[in-house]
Protein backbone atom coordinates (compact mmCIF):
# COMPACT_ATOMS: atom_id res chain seq x y z
CA UNK A 1 0.00 0.00 0.00
CA UNK A 2 1.40 3.51 -1.20
CA UNK A 3 1.28 6.53 0.79
CA UNK A 4 1.13 10.02 -0.66
CA UNK A 5 2.94 12.73 1.57
CA UNK A 6 2.73 16.24 1.39
CA UNK A 7 6.19 16.12 0.12
CA UNK A 8 4.77 15.01 -3.46
CA UNK A 9 5.26 17.22 -6.14
CA UNK A 10 3.77 15.91 -8.91
CA UNK A 11 1.16 17.78 -11.37
CA UNK A 12 -2.35 18.40 -10.14
CA UNK A 13 -4.83 17.85 -12.97
CA UNK A 14 -7.45 21.19 -12.81
CA UNK A 15 -11.20 20.77 -12.80
CA UNK A 16 -13.42 20.67 -16.64
CA UNK A 17 -15.17 24.19 -17.39
CA UNK A 18 -18.33 22.00 -19.35
CA UNK A 19 -19.06 23.31 -22.81
CA UNK A 20 -21.12 26.44 -23.14
CA UNK A 21 -24.28 25.06 -25.01
CA UNK A 22 -25.65 28.11 -27.63
CA UNK A 23 -29.76 28.10 -27.41
CA UNK A 24 -30.62 28.73 -31.52
CA UNK A 25 -33.06 31.54 -32.10
CA UNK A 26 -36.13 30.56 -33.17
CA UNK A 27 -37.48 33.01 -35.80
CA UNK A 28 -41.09 33.95 -35.95
CA UNK A 29 -42.41 33.22 -39.17
CA UNK A 30 -44.89 36.38 -39.07
CA UNK A 31 -42.07 38.62 -39.33
CA UNK A 32 -40.11 36.17 -41.68
CA UNK A 33 -43.50 36.87 -43.71
CA UNK A 34 -43.69 40.66 -43.15
CA UNK A 35 -39.87 41.31 -44.09
CA UNK A 36 -40.35 39.25 -47.36
CA UNK A 37 -43.84 41.59 -48.67
CA UNK A 38 -41.76 44.58 -47.48
CA UNK A 39 -38.57 43.57 -49.99
CA UNK A 40 -41.29 42.73 -52.69
CA UNK A 41 -43.07 46.13 -52.11
CA UNK A 42 -39.99 47.68 -52.60
CA UNK A 43 -39.08 46.31 -55.82
CA UNK A 44 -42.58 46.86 -57.16
CA UNK A 45 -42.39 50.89 -56.22
CA UNK A 46 -38.74 50.77 -57.78
CA UNK A 47 -40.30 49.16 -60.84
CA UNK A 48 -43.40 51.45 -61.01
CA UNK A 49 -40.72 54.61 -60.23
CA UNK A 50 -38.77 53.12 -63.34
CA UNK A 51 -41.95 52.61 -65.82
CA UNK A 52 -43.09 56.44 -64.88
CA UNK A 53 -40.10 57.93 -66.09
CA UNK A 54 -39.57 56.22 -69.13
CA UNK A 55 -43.48 56.74 -70.07
CA UNK A 56 -42.88 61.23 -69.12
CA UNK A 57 -43.51 62.60 -72.96
CA UNK A 58 -44.45 66.07 -74.16
CA UNK A 59 -48.55 66.02 -75.41
CA UNK A 60 -50.65 68.93 -76.57
CA UNK A 61 -53.10 70.33 -74.51
CA UNK A 62 -55.80 72.96 -74.69
CA UNK A 63 -54.86 76.68 -74.24
CA UNK A 64 -58.25 78.22 -74.32
CA UNK A 65 -61.98 77.12 -74.53
CA UNK A 66 -62.76 76.07 -78.33
CA UNK A 67 -66.26 76.29 -79.60
CA UNK A 68 -67.80 73.25 -81.42
CA UNK A 69 -66.88 73.04 -85.00
CA UNK A 70 -64.36 75.34 -84.30
CA UNK A 71 -60.85 74.81 -86.55
CA UNK A 72 -57.95 74.93 -84.27
CA UNK A 73 -54.71 76.75 -84.48
CA UNK A 74 -51.20 77.07 -82.69
CA UNK A 75 -53.06 79.62 -80.14
CA UNK A 76 -55.14 77.21 -79.13
CA UNK A 77 -52.75 74.66 -77.88
CA UNK A 78 -49.90 74.14 -75.33
CA UNK A 79 -47.00 71.77 -74.85
CA UNK A 80 -47.26 69.83 -71.52
CA UNK A 81 -44.84 67.38 -70.18
CA UNK A 82 -46.97 64.10 -68.49
CA UNK A 83 -45.49 61.33 -66.41
CA UNK A 84 -47.03 58.44 -66.40
CA UNK A 85 -49.96 58.63 -68.27
CA UNK A 86 -51.25 55.36 -68.24
CA UNK A 87 -55.05 54.81 -69.14
CA UNK A 88 -54.46 58.20 -71.22
CA UNK A 89 -53.99 58.72 -74.93
CA UNK A 90 -53.41 62.20 -75.36
CA UNK A 91 -51.84 64.05 -78.70
CA UNK A 92 -47.85 63.90 -78.84
CA UNK A 93 -46.92 67.22 -79.16
CA UNK A 94 -44.70 66.02 -82.46
CA UNK A 95 -48.51 65.61 -84.31
CA UNK A 96 -49.31 69.11 -83.97
CA UNK A 97 -49.74 69.70 -87.64
CA UNK A 98 -51.56 66.93 -87.76
CA UNK A 99 -55.03 67.97 -85.64
CA UNK A 100 -54.40 71.93 -87.14
CA UNK A 101 -56.44 70.86 -90.11
CA UNK A 102 -59.59 69.58 -87.79
CA UNK A 103 -62.39 70.88 -86.21
CA UNK A 104 -63.47 70.66 -82.76
CA UNK A 105 -65.78 68.07 -81.97
CA UNK A 106 -66.92 68.99 -78.54
CA UNK A 107 -66.12 72.23 -76.57
CA UNK A 108 -62.32 72.01 -75.60
CA UNK A 109 -61.75 73.12 -71.91
CA UNK A 110 -58.47 75.09 -71.00
CA UNK A 111 -55.78 73.11 -69.09
CA UNK A 112 -57.33 69.28 -70.07
CA UNK A 113 -55.10 67.48 -72.49
CA UNK A 114 -56.11 67.01 -76.04
CA UNK A 115 -57.36 63.34 -77.55
CA UNK A 116 -58.24 62.80 -81.73
CA UNK A 117 -61.39 61.47 -79.85
CA UNK A 118 -62.28 65.33 -79.38
CA UNK A 119 -62.00 66.31 -83.38
CA UNK A 120 -63.46 65.63 -86.51
CA UNK A 121 -63.28 66.30 -89.59
CA UNK A 122 -66.44 66.84 -90.45
CA UNK A 123 -67.85 70.33 -91.15
CA UNK A 124 -70.93 71.48 -88.82
CA UNK A 125 -73.36 72.01 -92.34
CA UNK A 126 -74.02 68.71 -93.04
CA UNK A 127 -75.40 66.83 -96.03
CA UNK A 128 -78.79 68.20 -97.20
CA UNK A 129 -78.62 71.74 -95.07
CA UNK A 130 -77.72 75.16 -96.16
CA UNK A 131 -76.74 77.90 -93.71
CA UNK A 132 -78.99 81.01 -93.22
CA UNK A 133 -78.40 84.15 -91.04
CA UNK A 134 -81.48 85.00 -89.26
CA UNK A 135 -81.57 88.10 -87.00
CA UNK A 136 -83.15 88.11 -84.13
CA UNK A 137 -84.35 90.69 -81.68
CA UNK A 138 -82.38 89.84 -77.74
CA UNK A 139 -85.52 88.92 -76.00
CA UNK A 140 -86.13 86.55 -78.90
CA UNK A 141 -82.70 84.85 -78.54
CA UNK A 142 -82.77 81.92 -75.08
CA UNK A 143 -79.33 82.91 -74.24
CA UNK A 144 -77.11 86.01 -74.12
CA UNK A 145 -74.86 84.37 -76.89
CA UNK A 146 -75.38 80.97 -78.36
CA UNK A 147 -72.09 78.69 -79.05
CA UNK A 148 -71.50 76.65 -82.30
CA UNK A 149 -72.82 72.97 -82.01
CA UNK A 150 -75.89 74.59 -79.85
CA UNK A 151 -79.26 72.43 -81.04
CA UNK A 152 -82.07 75.50 -81.75
CA UNK A 153 -85.76 75.12 -82.74
CA UNK A 154 -86.92 78.44 -84.68
CA UNK A 155 -91.01 78.90 -84.21
CA UNK A 156 -92.88 81.38 -86.34
CA UNK A 157 -94.59 84.19 -84.37
CA UNK A 158 -97.93 85.63 -85.00
CA UNK A 159 -98.70 88.28 -87.85
CA UNK A 160 -98.93 91.60 -86.14
CA UNK A 161 -102.29 92.09 -87.39
CA UNK A 162 -103.81 88.69 -86.64
CA UNK A 163 -106.26 89.41 -85.15
CA UNK A 164 -107.89 91.78 -87.83
CA UNK A 165 -107.51 89.73 -90.56
CA UNK A 166 -108.19 86.59 -88.25
CA UNK A 167 -105.18 84.82 -89.34
CA UNK A 168 -103.89 82.48 -86.22
CA UNK A 169 -100.33 81.55 -85.14
CA UNK A 170 -99.26 78.50 -87.00
CA UNK A 171 -96.70 77.84 -84.44
CA UNK A 172 -94.33 76.30 -87.26
CA UNK A 173 -91.10 75.18 -86.02
CA UNK A 174 -87.52 74.70 -87.32
CA UNK A 175 -85.03 72.51 -86.32
CA UNK A 176 -81.66 74.19 -86.59
CA UNK A 177 -77.82 73.79 -85.76
CA UNK A 178 -75.98 76.85 -84.51
CA UNK A 179 -72.53 77.48 -86.76
CA UNK A 180 -71.57 80.91 -84.98
CA UNK A 181 -73.19 83.98 -83.88
CA UNK A 182 -72.63 87.72 -83.36
CA UNK A 183 -74.18 90.53 -81.95
CA UNK A 184 -74.73 93.49 -83.96
CA UNK A 185 -75.81 95.85 -81.04
CA UNK A 186 -76.72 95.57 -77.82
CA UNK A 187 -80.87 94.50 -79.31
CA UNK A 188 -80.09 92.26 -81.91
CA UNK A 189 -78.02 89.38 -82.77
CA UNK A 190 -77.35 87.48 -86.00
CA UNK A 191 -77.38 83.77 -85.60
CA UNK A 192 -75.69 81.68 -88.60
CA UNK A 193 -77.48 78.56 -89.15
CA UNK A 194 -77.46 75.33 -90.39
CA UNK A 195 -80.96 74.26 -91.78
CA UNK A 196 -82.74 71.66 -93.68
CA UNK A 197 -83.24 72.67 -97.56
CA UNK A 198 -86.87 72.19 -97.50
CA UNK A 199 -87.02 74.72 -94.70
CA UNK A 200 -84.95 77.18 -96.03
CA UNK A 201 -87.88 79.88 -97.63
CA UNK A 202 -90.04 79.31 -95.24
CA UNK A 203 -87.40 80.56 -92.61
CA UNK A 204 -86.32 83.49 -95.27
CA UNK A 205 -90.16 84.74 -95.41
CA UNK A 206 -90.70 84.63 -91.93
CA UNK A 207 -87.26 86.14 -90.75
CA UNK A 208 -88.28 89.31 -93.47
CA UNK A 209 -91.30 89.34 -91.73
CA UNK A 210 -89.66 89.11 -88.17
CA UNK A 211 -91.86 86.74 -87.11
CA UNK A 212 -89.50 84.07 -85.51
CA UNK A 213 -87.86 83.47 -82.13
CA UNK A 214 -85.47 80.69 -81.03
CA UNK A 215 -85.44 77.96 -78.51
CA UNK A 216 -82.24 76.38 -77.25
CA UNK A 217 -83.04 72.59 -77.18
CA UNK A 218 -79.45 71.45 -76.96
CA UNK A 219 -76.00 73.10 -75.85
CA UNK A 220 -72.95 71.93 -77.38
Amino acid sequence: MSVTTAHDTGPVEAPITPPKILRQRRTRPGLLGLAILLIALGGLGAAFAVTSVRATGTYLAVAREVPVGTQLTRDDLVQVQVAGGQGLSPVPAGQVESVLAKRAAVRLVPGTLLTMSQLTEKPLLGPGQQQVAVSLKTDAVPARALHPGDQVLLVSTPEKNARETGLTAAGTRFEALVIDSANTDKTTIVLYLALAVRDVPAVVSLQAQDRLAAVLVGSA
